[in-house]
């Protein structure tokens, strides 16, 4: 009669002191396993060495500060997100409790907004770069000799610049139109778009035929090469001192730091003055 222990595929059972050997199968998947956490460990562990924080960016920053933001993770492994609108929509958002580190303004005006609120650690703006107004068109505009004076020629119907309410760059086209007493008269050409980048863009799409705009916005390849610019004098408005603050009680304060650390380094500055802003050392 065979053995019904033969026929039943029951495993036999281990003796006490016995050797016991897994097989090819349980040992994969046991190596499997601990790779598996060996990863999640692993996971876990390079998340809570990368930091992120948040920056508030003036439009204007919008054409240089991504690639910037990708140098400083590469030298110090923080990750930074930015949101780009005009100062003032910043400041309002910041003083109202948006959880932004890092406020970077287009001048001093707005941050001390902030800083009066009590939503910022400093008690002055710290500078961290100077702006330069231009006067932008396209190519194909029809206007043969851009100049301040060809702003009050039939040629010209449409001029498109920011809201001088909430952008400083706005400020600045409107104070050089003061400047030159021709703000009454050219009042009905002017295009008003929320912040710099929307007037660049007002230009560049040909709902505005000429544009107060920002230099970082002049030399982005596109507007390169669709149009050209002027300069515009710097006496015929004030200084756009673009000015920072780190947020008081910021989860990531000490990253705002060293980003402004990082503005101030040598190859920042170099980078900063080639895509358009004037460091200030």
């Amino acid at each position: 009669m065979s053995d019904h222990r033969l026929l039943t595929h029951e495993r036999p059972a281990i003796a006490s002191g016995q050797e016991f050997t897994l097989g090819p199968t349980a040992l994969y998947k046991r190596g499997a396993l601990a790779a598996l956490l060996l990863a999640l460990l692993f996971s876990s562990f390079a998340s809570a060495q990368t930091k992120t924080f948040r920056i508030a960016a003036a439009a204007d920053l919008q054409p240089l500060l991504p690639p910037l933001l990708v140098t400083f993770e590469q030298q110090t492994g923080i990750h930074a997100e930015a949101s780009y609108q005009s100062s003032a929509t910043l400041a309002t958002e910041i003083i109202n409790g948006a959880p932004f580190d890092l406020f970077l303004a287009a001048d001093t005006s707005f941050p001390q907004r902030v800083i009066g609120a009590g939503r910022a650690e400093e008690s002055q703006p710290i500078p961290y770069a100077r702006g330069t107004l231009v006067l932008w068109t396209r190519n194909d505009s029809g206007i043969p000799r851009l100049s301040l004076e060809t702003l009050t020629t039939s040629a010209i119907k449409t001029i498109a610049i920011a809201n001088p309410e909430h952008a400083p760059y706005g400020r600045a086209a409107q104070a050089t139109l003061e400047h030159l007493h021709l703000l009454d008269t050219l009042r009905p050409k002017l295009v008003i778009a929320e912040n710099i980048a929307q007037a660049a863009q007002y230009a560049d799409s040909s709902n505005a035929q000429v544009g107060f705009i920002s230099l970082t916005s002049a030399l982005t390849p596109r507007l390169r090469h669709d149009g050209h610019f002027i300069r515009v004098p710097a006496d015929d408005y004030p200084p756009l001192l673009q000015g920072a603050v780190v947020v008081r009680n910021a989860a990531n304060a000490s990253a705002a730091h060293r980003f402004l650390d990082f503005l101030h380094q040598p190859g920042t500055a170099q980078k900063l003055a080639s895509e358009g802003l004037q460091p200030i050392p």
